[in-house]
């Protein structure tokens, strides 16, 4: 989408939307590049160091057949299919499928126990499941509670007998399906957001999303696709980052991704991956980066082959972009976005130099401006809300069902990030913080609301507020204040009952990894907690 240039007001200058009023995701990202010649699409390592390869083609043929199957069990046009699975060939299959149908995917995160899998489940009205032997153990304490819910599939061989076995189910259909001819504006997936308060809500977007993600994908990756190139990241496909800053866009330019899920990141494991499959673009939370900074690439691993690497979800340093450089042979470029409006700004270091303490330039396309709260601009220097001018290709529908969260999202023509920033006269932008209480730890955007409900659900607990307290690897950790229920003693035996308790019911990058156990919680005179005299860790 984007045309090499010589400077980024050439570039900004020089772009134009190409979003045709007919437009599929499944058809763009898949179909389009299935023509006969046997193009890679997805390369699949599993945790025992198996491959498997796919190429377009077999995308095709397997999306082709789920999407009958699915029909067959009642799903149709937007309706929602939920995606509970790792980086796997059966989460793209399953996405594709979805897209090609004109239904709705809903992805979920592995790490989410019982009470997210619920919630979420229910909120968006699932029609149908997609997941593995583990999410269906999970899911049989639930389903009862569910009644949108009409099929389960299960990819394992291990197949409960209420599931329907995915392979198999796709192997009785036929390989020839024509899909929904859908609009550019038409929905295609729901990714639930983290907030401060309440329930999560889900961020619906069109399938002009893939679109709008382009501009900042291409530019983060320096003017990608080049010829042989091979994409990978360590975040999941649920997250917003692993979907559609990496798998979609990768496969928009008919460029083969490389699935690997790890069990538990390490920095030389990635370190040797990249190296033994010549990765040559990469998306790596800040996080990854930490880790593999504290890491060294293994003896005989061979020399690494990148040509990029990106990283969003929280601010990095001078001392990360200097690693990046040293260690891993090129710039590491910066961008930003949100689950609501993603890929607004970033760093292309073929064109400028990174500008430490800021987190890139508008990409092309997008009107990203600092407003106030009535959504006017304010004057370059001064601090104010970021914002995204609308309409954009890259900008989400609406929360689902929520009209009024929706609503309360914009301030005029803008919809507002949540995150004060500051704008210089030669376009950067400089992330100050978040204004809202979201925590930030190892890229993943917690919301503390969740969590303390779980807390309050645990019989020892009275009241409990979270807040996110700086930590040097994963930017903040979640800490937890709780004050306790007569009869209990708040000792170690007690914080790990707790932590436990919510990595169970929540995920396991929520729970609490600090607890401190105290009287009373500081409260407004309207009983809602100030967490800012909470979160420098000194309250008692």
């Amino acid at each position: 989408m984007l045309s090499r240039a010589d400077s980024y007001a050439q570039l900004a200058s020089q772009f134009q939307w190409q979003v045709p009023a007919a437009y599929n995701i499944g058809v763009d990202a898949c179909d389009k590049w299935a023509d006969g010649s046997g193009r890679l699409a997805l390369i699949y390592e599993q945790s025992d160091g198996a491959q498997s390869r796919y190429t377009f083609d077999q995308i095709k043929t397997l999306s082709n057949r789920l999407a009958h199957s699915l029909e067959r069990h009642g799903v149709k046009r937007g309706d929602r299919v939920a995606v509970y699975l790792p980086q796997a060939p059966e989460t793209a299959v399953t996405h594709i499928a979805v897209y090609k149908m004109g239904a709705v995917a809903v992805p979920l995160f592995t790490l989410f126990g019982v009470d997210a899998i619920q919630y979420r489940l229910a909120n968006s009205g699932a029609a149908a499941l997609v997941t593995d032997a583990e999410g269906c153990r999970k899911l049989r304490e639930i389903r009862a509670g569910l009644p949108d819910l009409k099929v389960v599939y299960c990819i394992d061989q291990d197949c409960p007998d209420d599931a329907v076995p995915f392979h198999a189910a796709l192997a009785a259909e036929s390989e020839d399906y024509t899909p929904v001819a859908t609009a550019a504006d038409d929905p295609a997936v729901i990714i639930y957001t983290s907030g401060t308060t309440g329930k999560p809500k889900g961020a619906l977007h069109a399938h002009r999303v893939l679109l709008g993600h382009l501009p900042g994908v291409e530019m983060s990756h320096e003017f990608f696709p080049e010829n042989a190139a091979l994409m990978w990241t360590p975040a999941d496909w649920a997250w917003i980052g692993g979907l559609l800053d990496v798998l979609l866009p990768s496969w928009h330019h008919g460029v083969p991704v490389l699935a690997r899920r790890f069990e538990k990141f390490d920095g030389a494991s990635a370190f040797e991956l990249m190296a033994r499959h010549g990765v040559t673009h990469t998306f790596l939370p800040p996080t990854a980066l930490k880790m593999m900074r504290g890491a060294e690439l293994p003896a005989g691993a061979g020399a690494l082959a990148l040509r990029s690497v990106a990283s969003g979800g929280e601010s990095l340093g001078a001392e990360l972009i200097d690693w990046g450089r040293r260690v891993l042979g090129v710039t590491i470029n910066e961008f930003y976005g949100q689950t609501e409006c993603n890929m607004l700004v970033s760093s292309c270091s073929s064109l400028f130099d990174p500008c430490i303490g800021a987190i890139g330039r508008a990409a092309p396309g997008h009107r990203v401006a600092i407003v106030d709260e009535r959504g006017v601009e304010v004057a370059d220097g001064q601090e104010g809300n970021i914002g995204v001018l609308r309409p954009d290709p890259v900008m989400f529908l609406g929360y689902w069902n929520n009209p009024e969260a929706t609503a309360e999202k914009f301030a005029g023509d803008y919809l507002l990030t949540g995150d004060q920033g500051v704008r210089d006269a030669q376009g950067f932008i400089r992330f100050v913080g978040r204004n809202d209480d979201v925590i930030t730890s190892a890229g993943y955007r917690i919301g503390p609301g969740p969590i303390e409900d779980c807390l309050i659900g645990h019989p020892a607990v009275r009241m409990a507020a979270v807040v996110g307290v700086p930590d040097a690897q994963r930017t903040e950790i979640v800490m937890a204040y709780v004050v306790l229920n007569e009869g209990y003693a708040g000792d170690d035996a007690l914080v790990k009952e707790l932590q436990a308790h919510v990595r169970k019911r929540l995920a396991a990058h929520e729970y609490p990894r600090a607890i401190r156990f105290v009287t009373s919680l500081p409260t407004t005179a309207t009983g809602k907690i100030i967490r800012r005299e909470l979160r420098d860790g000194s309250y008692a």
